[in-house]
Formats: structure tokens, C-alpha cells, sequence
């Protein structure tokens, strides 16, 4: 008797999970509920039965018809004598060369190989990765599902974003369908494939885990990341991520690891990894396969997100906005009128979520296009209207690679000598040898911080060898200005301009 009870609780507990993936709650309550049913009803939970058993087996035709677009690439890369002097200060010191016979440790051209996928996006051969993958190769194989391998050549590569479109000679070949990455959402299922340690057509599973992730890891890049838990290790740079339909929604491009983020080497899997969006990957991958290069809008100024501190500083309702720390002098930015400080809140009429956010909107446009900007100056709105000009390449959108460092500060007194604050800051005013030992351009003014009391509500955002440029908006150039503006402060939370490492943010300093 307890092994036909048992049966039926299995039974019923089996044809629940059937019917609420088929939508037939009544057939299951009716089976848990009678020790006999309907034909009817029976014959319906028999239909829901069917279903599950499927869905174990339904993933295999989404990959089966997916994976043949994923492709494995290969890369020899020759890294030049010359190249590997210039990184290693002992080959060229002749105290060290002369234990070697002043030739035993010169270098030699070294050969290195790596390991990647790919995404086929033509039937004529075009085929999407990660820049890292084909950067500076000497040559290139792209391998097919079929075993077929094919020499390649790279039409076009992006760092900024880390795509690069490679090209095959090859026809017919199978493509995989892009989705609108906008319309994934976290907890949506997903498939990355690709190649990790070699081992191709590896397919792992996970979810969406996050959107729009920023690892802001160098200067230059742009970043939007899908965040997922589907297993991403080395050899699956370039490979694709893709929904429950077959559809790429991004291009596995990164892990992360305990010691940061990572492109591969020997790393492994931890269950974070990072994908660009299949929005992101098109738009830059049709720009390369046209003109092997992109073109993205430039403002030239320096973005930061704001949290609350800062928004109770600038007058913001939210922290849905984007502050300006530095404008570059005769840039875009500049000739329009943005000034340090402004907070921008809105792009032709798009609110700002943050300066990520605004950072992508602003690099859609093409140079020469103009942007309305909505900004709130000392607590008032203000309309900019802004003229793009051409990113550099490889510049933040921020700090560019042609950025002018000719401010203007100078040491008008104060002296050399340190002063400590009610703040629990010691501070001295910058001087161009403190500038160089910091390396800061030369002409950078402000005051360097020698020591921050541990006890002090400054140690929460402030360390030695920041230089503050600014306080409360009003700009620093020596000890004495320093004192008397801090002395202004009266004891009221300090909206700091902080320079640290030649980056340039806000930060408040609450009184103790």
C-alpha cells in the first residue's frame, strides 16, 4: 500500500511541474486531488508529461544549429628584439652584459601563439572577434566545424571596444543571427560557445546576470558588458553568447578573476564572466567591414558618476547624471561653453543614467553632428549645444591622447612648507619637482597631500600624494589658498577636486 501511495505523490508532483510549464494547473490539482481523473484530464497531463521529458533534450537542436558559426582562431605573433630591449632595462645596462660577454643577453625575435573564436556574420567569409585575439599577428588560421582551416586577414580593429572583423576565403558558410542585446534581461538563459583551451565547440550554460557592466580597467575603452555565469575560460575571447533562440546577444570577451579582470592567460572560470553586446558588436563591426576603421563623437571633457555626496554638493535631485572634472582646453567641449563642474543630466532630450551611460550615447554620433545637452550649472538648469568632434583612437572619452596639459597654475606663494588642516590633512603646495616625482605634468597646481590622519573622516577618500586642485569649486594653486578656503568651510562637508595619478575627480570630505 506504501508503494502505490508513494507513486501516486511522484505522479503528482511530476504532472505539477508538467502542467505549470504547459499551463494546466486544473490537470494537476485534479490528479493530486482523485485517485481517478477525467480521460480528458488524464490525457492532458500525459501531453504536459511529454513536454518535459523534451525539454531536456530541446537546448541540443538550438546548439546543433548554432554552433557551426563559431569558429576556432589561431595566432603566431613575433615579438621583435628591439620590442623586448625596450621592456627589460637589464639587457641594455653593461654592468649586467658584461658577466655575459656583452652578447649572451641580447635579445632575440621571440615567437608566441594564442588561441581564439570567432563568429562567421557573412557566408562570404566575414567573421567577428575580440581584438585581443588578432592583435599584432604575424598570421592568422581560422578552423571551421567541418575541420577545414583557412588563412585569414583582419579588415578592420577596434581596442576602444576590443572587436575586430577578420575575413576567410571561403563561401557558403554558415551565419549566426544577431538579437537586440537591449531586449535581454537578467535571468534570461544563455549559451556561450566557443573554444576554451582548445577544446572546440565547447558549450556551457548560465543566465544573464547583469547588464551594462563598466570594469573601466584602462583608459580608451568602452564599455557596455552582459555579465554572465555561463562557464567563459581562455580560447572563448570572441566566441558568442547566445539566447534560447540561437540568437547572438554578445561576444564573450572577458573573466574575471580574483586578481581583476582578464583576458585569459591562466586564468579559469569562476562563474563571472563578460560579454559585449551584440548591439555594440554590430555597430562597430559594420563600420570596420566598410572602412576598416570606426568613427565615433568627442566632446573632450572628463566624465565621473555622481553618488549622493556629490549630488546634495551640485544640486542634483538624483544621482542620474554625469559631473565634469576636467574640459580640454580648444576642444568641442570647450568651444561650447561646458565648464568643470557642470553636471550633465540629459542628451537631445535622453536622461543620463550615469557617465558610462553618456559616454555610449555621445560615441553613437558621428563627428560633426551636434548634441543638445541638458546641464545643471550651481543649481540651475542650462541647454549646451555641442558640435562632436572625432574621438581619438584609444583616448577615454575624457582624457584624450592629445589632451593640452598647459593649465593654468602657478606657485604664487605659500612656500614649500606644509600645513595640516581641522580635516586631518598635511599638505604642501605642489611644486614642479614634487610634480615630476608624482608624474604630473610640470605646470600642474595645487597642494599635495604629505599625510592624512587615520582617525579622520579624510582617510575615507583621501591618501598621500593626492594633489587637490580644487575646493568647493573654486580652484587651488598654493598652501595659503588652500587654508583659507578649507577655513571657509567652517566645518561643512568639502566638495574636494582631487587629482590622483593623473586622473581627475570630485570627492567629499564630511566633517568629523
Amino acid at each position: 500500500m506504501s508503494n502505490v501511495v508513494q507513486f501516486r505523490r511522484t505522479t503528482a508532483i511530476l504532472t505539477l511541474v508538467a502542467a505549470s510549464i504547459g499551463g494546466g494547473l486544473i490537470a494537476a490539482f485534479a490528479v493530486m486531488n482523485h485517485s481517478s481523473a477525467p480521460v480528458a484530464v488524464v490525457a492532458r497531463a500525459d501531453t504536459n508529461t511529454q513536454r518535459v521529458s523534451q525539454l531536456s533534450n530541446s537546448f541540443a537542436d538550438i546548439i546543433e544549429k548554432a554552433s557551426p558559426a563559431v569558429v576556432e582562431i589561431s595566432m603566431t605573433r613575433v615579438i621583435k628584439a628591439s620590442e623586448q630591449q625596450g621592456n627589460n632595462p637589464f639587457l641594455s645596462d653593461p654592468f649586467f652584459r658584461q658577466f655575459f660577454g656583452g652578447q649572451g643577453m641580447r635579445p632575440r625575435d621571440q615567437r608566441e601563439e594564442g588561441l581564439g573564436s570567432g563568429v562567421i556574420i557573412s557566408p562570404s567569409g566575414y567573421i567577428v572577434t575580440n581584438n585581443h585575439v588578432v592583435d599584432k599577428a604575424t598570421t592568422l588560421k581560422v578552423t571551421l566545424s567541418d575541420g577545414r582551416d583557412f588563412p585569414a586577414k583582419v579588415i578592420g580593429t577596434d581596442p576602444q571596444t576590443d572587436v575586430a572583423v577578420v575575413k576567410i576565403n571561403a563561401g557558403d558558410l554558415p551565419t549566426l543571427p544577431f538579437a537586440n542585446s537591449d531586449g535581454a534581461r537578467v535571468g534570461d538563459l544563455c549559451f556561450a560557445i566557443g573554444d576554451p583551451f582548445g577544446q572546440a565547440h565547447t558549450v556551457t550554460m548560465g543566465i544573464v546576470s547583469a547588464k551594462g557592466r563598466n570594469l573601466r580597467e584602462s583608459l580608451g575603452q568602452i564599455q557596455d558588458f552582459i555579465q554572465t555565469d555561463a562557464a567563459i575560460n581562455p580560447g572563448n575571447s570572441g566566441g558568442a553568447l547566445i539566447n534560447a533562440r540561437g540568437e547572438m546577444i554578445g561576444m564573450n570577451t572577458m573573466i574575471l578573476t580574483g586578481g581583476g579582470a582578464s583576458f585569459g592567460g591562466e586564468a579559469g572560470n569562476i562563474g563571472i564572466g563578460f560579454a559585449v553586446p551584440s548591439n555594440l558588436t554590430k555597430q562597430v563591426m559594420d563600420q570596420l567591414m566598410k572602412g576598416g576603421k570606426v568613427s565615433r563623437g568627442y566632446i573632450g571633457v572628463t566624465l565621473e558618476a555622481v553618488n549622493p555626496e556629490l549630488a546634495q554638493q551640485f544640486g542634483l535631485k538624483d544621482t542620474h547624471a554625469a559631473v565634469i572634472t576636467q574640459v580640454v582646453p580648444g576642444k568641442p567641449g570647450d568651444k561650447a561653453g561646458l565648464k568643470v563642474g557642470d553636471a550633465i543630466v540629459a542628451i537631445d532630450g535622453q536622461k543620463v543614467e550615469d557617465s558610462n551611460d553618456l559616454t555610449l550615447k555621445v560615441t553613437e554620433h558621428a563627428p560633426g553632428s551636434s548634441v543638445a545637452l541638458e546641464v545643471i550649472r550651481n543649481g540651475e538648469p542650462v541647454k549646451v549645444n555641442v558640435t562632436l568632434g572625432q574621438r581619438p583612437n584609444g583616448a577615454d572619452f575624457g582624457r584624450s591622447n592629445d589632451q593640452d596639459d598647459n593649465a593654468n597654475g602657478s606657485d604664487n606663494g605659500g612656500g614649500g612648507n606644509a600645513g595640516k588642516t581641522a580635516y586631518g590633512l598635511t599638505v604642501e603646495t605642489l611644486t614642479p619637482d614634487l610634480a615630476q616625482q608624482l608624474q604630473m605634468p610640470a605646470n600642474t597646481h595645487g597642494v599635495v597631500i604629505d599625510s592624512v590622519d587615520p582617525d579622520s573622516p579624510s582617510a575615507d577618500v583621501l591618501t598621500r600624494g593626492d594633489v587637490i586642485m580644487g575646493v568647493n569649486r573654486r580652484p587651488v594653486n598654493n598652501l595659503a589658498e588652500f587654508q583659507r578656503l578649507m577655513s571657509a568651510a567652517s566645518g561643512k562637508p568639502v566638495l574636494v577636486t582631487l587629482n590622483r595619478g593623473g586622473a581627475v575627480t570630485f570627492v567629499v570630505i564630511q566633517p568629523k
